[in-house]
């Protein structure tokens, strides 16, 4: 008997990327999860703002937008989502997808993952006096957002309470691959090798293209710049898993494009 293999899309790399990512993956045969990252460190200043002048505002309206014409073939193939395109207001972005879906004449169910806010304790960490960690600035008189990266595990938990759907807040951006392998693969949180290989499929795939050519040092190999292909990672239980794209894309996945985006998020591999 072949093993089961969970097929993770990544829908999105950060607020204001292509809509069409959606439904390039949808053409992807018995896939199991659409995941999508919205956050960056200005996306959370951006959505703080918008939040100042209209409480019902704070998450990216453009997840909502790009996944609505395809409500129904997701509901239709039983395929979840999991993105952090909650930012600062989960509940509103819930709302809105809910009143999408309603309009669509679908019905989901929708989780939110909250907690990562932590405003209201700003009094109690500004009396632990941090600074910042790169410019040892002390903490800021009037912060306008603060949060926490929250991990895999509530999104797990909510898919093992049926969620068809999971918005987070702020989270790992990792997580959302991880979080439906620990579901799916009932892996618990010791099982470090497997949390660790979840995690790198996670990073492989969270930068959207830049692992199937669009960070590739050797670009002009690389055909088919207009259609990109978003990437797809076909994990199994044990923790290996395979990078793809979808069929008839642009890009390509080859050992050194994906080698590079595992280079990008470490970083500096010498720290």
């Amino acid at each position: 008997m072949t093993e089961r293999k969970v097929k993770i899309g990544s829908a999105s790399a950060f607020w204001g990327d292509t809509p069409e990512a959606f439904g390039q993956l949808l053409t992807v045969p018995d896939l199991d999860y659409l995941v999508g990252d919205y956050l960056a460190e200005v996306t959370m200043s951006l959505l703080a703002r918008a939040k100042m002048k209209d409480p019902y505002k704070g998450y990216v309206p453009d997840f909502v937008e790009a996944v609505a014409p395809h409500l129904s073939v997701i509901a239709e193939r039983n395929i979840k989502v999991v993105v952090n395109a909650g930012g600062l207001n989960p509940a509103g972005c819930r709302e809105a997808l809910h009143a999408a879906a309603e309009s669509a004449g679908v019905s989901l169910m929708i989780a939110t993952v909250e907690g990562d806010d932590l405003m209201p304790q700003a009094d109690v960490i500004r009396a632990t006096e941090p600074t910042e960690m790169f410019s040892a600035d002390p903490f800021p008189a009037q912060p306008i957002s603060m949060n926490a990266y929250l991990g895999a595990t509530p999104i797990a938990r909510a898919l093992g309470m049926g969620a068809q759907v999971v918005i987070t807040g702020r989270c790992n951006d990792a997580a959302m691959a991880l979080g439906p392998l620990m579901h799916e693969f009932d892996w618990s949180e010791d099982e470090y090798d497997r949390l660790a290989a979840g995690s790198l499929a996670g990073h492989l795939i969270e930068c959207g293209p830049q692992c199937t050519g669009g960070a590739f040092t050797d670009w002009e190999m690389v055909p088919g710049w207009d259609d990109m292909g978003f990437p797809v990672a076909e994990c199994a239980s044990d923790g290996t898993f395979v990078i793809t794209k979808p069929a008839a894309t642009g890009g390509m996945v080859t050992p050194g494009t994906v080698g590079e985006q595992l280079l990008y998020e470490i970083g500096d591999p010498a720290a």
